[in-house]
């Protein structure tokens, strides 16, 4: 593969992928993944500040975020404002297979395992300020900002391996489960009290 070829970032992040795949995150080194894409080992450093990072690039998904979350309708509660920019993330993902490939890496590497969650808190921390200019005081913020997060964990791998869905909908489930759990239905048959004849 020429030098020359575009797309250097995307061949190296494939590149890096096939081979923590094959033979493991901790045995792989940047030298074999530059070599992989067809790119010296100064290159990778053109792209990324380490081999940890290669699969975390971009900053799509946190400034599509922090634009939905500005954007949103002033009136909403701060739950529904994360959950709704959460929801129409979709079209910053990578494609459906390379994200299914990523996410069983990251499982089998502890390091990768760490990276993934610092991530998380690196988007947490940009969401908090557009939260806070909404009104929503930097506590609160933090904490409706955990548990959509953590909605968003539960609705993830289930998009991940159902094509048919949305992550729209998977995170509606995910919060409706979430609300069945903190207040659940009173049960119609066999209550005990007034209804009882």
């Amino acid at each position: 593969m020429p030098r020359w070829e575009s797309d250097a970032q995307g061949r190296l992040e494939r590149a890096a992928l096939d081979l923590f795949e094959t033979q493991g995150f901790e045995r792989t080194s940047v030298a074999q993944i530059a070599g992989a894409a067809g790119l010296k080992e100064r290159s990778f450093y053109r792209y990324f500040p380490d081999k940890r990072e290669v699969l975390f690039t971009g900053g799509e998904l946190e400034a599509h975020l922090v634009a939905q979350v500005e954007a949103a309708d002033p009136g909403l509660p701060p739950l529904d404002v994360l959950l709704t920019a959460l929801g129409t993330a979709e079209g910053t993902f990578r494609p459906r297979d390379f994200l299914l490939r990523r996410a069983r890496v990251i499982a089998a590497s502890p390091a990768l395992a760490e990276r993934d969650l610092i991530k998380l808190a690196d988007i947490a921390e940009a969401l908090a300020p557009a939260l806070e200019r909404r009104g929503v005081g930097p506590a609160q913020a933090r904490f409706v900002l955990d548990v959509v997060l953590a909605i968003h964990r539960r609705a993830m791998p289930r998009w991940l391996a159902e094509p048919d869905t949305t992550l729209a909908q998977l995170m509606a489930e995910a919060t409706a489960e979430l609300r069945e759990v903190l207040a659940p239905s009173a049960p119609t048959v066999g209550r005990v009290g007034r209804d009882q004849p």
